[in-house]
């Protein structure tokens, strides 16, 4: 197949372009001249489907797509397990963290840890998520971007601006309804696009017993892996990159934090009209965070099949670029156009998020906070110009992030947050159910889980780049020798023993302060519902999916 665009595959593209241009226009028009809330929170009033399609569009970007389906190539499945422990996690922000967000009215997650704890545990919160949006989101989904076009002939930093330029205009624009509602088509056009690539790549293989003969012809030649372990989830503990220890404890502590507590994330459930919706939106996502293994990884796996039949040509030392090049020198003509049309869907719906996200809390969290008497029109010019800034400053970051990704896009995104989530899932986690926590204990277990998570990443870099020699059999060897998913178990249970520890030197807040921020010791019958039957299935189909992909099921 050819690797050049046909004039039906642009054309495909440019028609995507003009429908989710249409979409941000006619969402932007039903907002409130200058209305913070709508700005923001998209006027509070979306429902269910929105909010689901918003919240799966959000974080499937271009970095998890290249990523899950370079792990495919790589035969490292156990990376798509992020993918499907998020769907249990969706449960927690549905049942236990949502009705506390929406009760209290927040706008971002710093200002429900105010409510809870202090304006210091706010003030920390709104940092470090903003640095967090430069090394694990913006910069990397603007990174990724920059590979898509790369693909398709268009130079590596003229991808970049194209990305930052395309998604900024109406997310600037539009605020958060203009991005939840381009989010709801991008989703539907990445589901398509996806699976047109997995069906057609099926179909050239010779269906899914031609994949599996292809894997076993390959595995004969020296130095390739074994079929079955393209195909199974669980790695032993000694495993020093996915342990199955590391993914079930380790994983969840980032999952916590990513779908329950980020700005990124949450802001989507806050624009629901209702808890209700809020929920059956967060289910909703839980379901379709079941298909990446389906339409990301397993498309990974028949590329890897594909550069065994010489059909095609990519390094496996880059393997992020397998899916990409499948689609450019492998597709028909209509179906790349397709494909690649779902690959910038992914792309723009999460750097939107990302830059509405990271708006609102600069606005929110830091320029109301100086200037309370602001008007709403102010307070959305100041989001409009800090995405501006954000963006200057994320592409300044993707030289550094370069040098950390020695095990490909998905590994570099999900080791950093490893270092930054364990103390925030800590001081939310225990905040919500024990009132004796107090602010004293919050901010004293934050800034101790941060300091040893960024020296973890900062020595890392340094000893990648050769700056800092590190001698076998010392302490820092051992330091940086931990799996960064025990990491990231080790340093939540030590985050949230500091939290208990300091808390009882100091003072709780009183239980009026705490009634919204807290469970309540009341005893209420529990009703059986619609939202309850949604979420038995989804951890059904869950356990399903794990025995399925283990030693005994498709890998056996």
């Amino acid at each position: 197949m050819s690797s050049t665009m046909s004039i039906w595959d642009i054309g495909i593209i440019l028609f995507y372009f003009a429908i989710i241009l249409w979409i941000a226009k006619w969402a932007s028009k039903g907002n409130k001249e200058g209305s913070a809330t709508d700005y923001f929170l998209a006027g509070k009033n979306q429902g269910w489907l929105v909010v689901g399609a918003s919240l799966f569009a959000s974080n499937i970007g271009s970095e998890i797509i290249l990523g899950v389906s370079g792990a495919g190539a790589r035969a490292n499945m156990p990376m798509a397990n992020f993918e499907i422990i998020a769907s249990l996690v969706l449960i927690l922000l549905g049942w236990v963290f949502v009705p506390f967000y929406l009760r209290t009215g927040v706008y971002t997650m710093p200002e429900f840890l105010e409510k809870r704890y202090s304006k210091a545990c706010r003030n920390y919160l709104s940092v470090v998520s903003i640095l967090a949006y430069v090394i694990t989101k913006i910069s990397l989904i603007i990174f990724a971007g920059a590979l898509v076009f790369e693909t398709i002939g268009v130079p590596f930093w003229t991808g970049a601006i194209i990305t930052v330029i395309a998604t900024g205009f109406y997310t600037v624009l539009g605020g958060l309804k203009a991005v939840i509602y381009t989010d709801m088509v991008q989703a539907v056009i990445l589901l398509l696009g996806t699976i047109a690539v997995t069906s057609f790549g099926l179909y050239q293989l010779g269906g899914w017993s031609g994949l599996m003969s292809t894997l076993e012809v390959a595995a004969q030649t020296p130095g390739n892996p074994p079929a079955e372990r393209f195909f199974n989830l669980w790695r032993p503990m000694s495993d020093t990159e996915y342990p199955w220890t590391g993914m079930l404890f380790g994983a969840p502590i980032l999952g916590v934090w990513y779908w329950c507590t980020d700005q990124y994330i949450v802001q989507r459930t806050l624009s629901a009209k209702d808890e209700s919706n809020a929920r059956k939106g967060a289910l909703f996502a839980g379901y379709l965070k079941l298909l990446p293994v389906f339409i990301f990884f397993i498309p990974g796996v028949i590329a890897y099949a594909l550069l065994q039949n010489g059909e095609i040509n990519f390094a496996l030392d880059n393997a992020d670029q397998a899916l990409p090049t499948m689609i450019t020198n492998f597709l028909p003509v209509g179906l790349k156009g397709l494909a690649i049309a779902g690959l910038l869907a992914a792309l723009m719906s999460s750097l939107s998020s990302a830059f509405n996200s990271s708006s609102t809390l600069l606005t929110i969290d830091f320029y109301k906070q100086y200037r309370p008497n602001s008007s709403d029109k102010s307070l959305v010019r100041f989001g409009q110009l800090a995405t501006i800034i954000l963006v200057i400053v994320s592409l300044g970051w993707i030289p550094f992030m370069r040098a950390l990704m020695g095990g490909g896009i998905f590994h570099y995104l999900q080791s950093v947050q490893a270092y930054i989530s364990p103390p925030i899932a800590a001081v939310f986690l225990f905040g919500l159910f024990y009132k004796w926590i107090n602010a004293k204990g919050a901010i004293v277990a934050l800034w101790s889980g941060f300091i040893i998570g960024i020296l973890r990443l900062v020595t890392e870099f340094m000893a990648n780049e050769g700056i800092l020699q590190v001698t076998n059999g010392t302490l820092l060897a051992y330091f940086l020798e931990i799996n960064f998913l025990h990491f990231a178990l080790v340093l939540f249970i030590f985050c949230a023993l500091v939290l208990a520890f300091v808390s009882r030197f100091g003072k709780p807040k009183s239980d009026e302060e705490l009634a919204l921020v807290t469970f309540q010791n009341k005893k209420s019958k529990f009703k059986w519902s619609q939202d309850a039957t949604l979420t038995v299935l989804l951890v059904v189909f869950v356990l399903v999916l794990w025995a399925l992909f283990s030693p005994l099921g498709l890998a056996g």
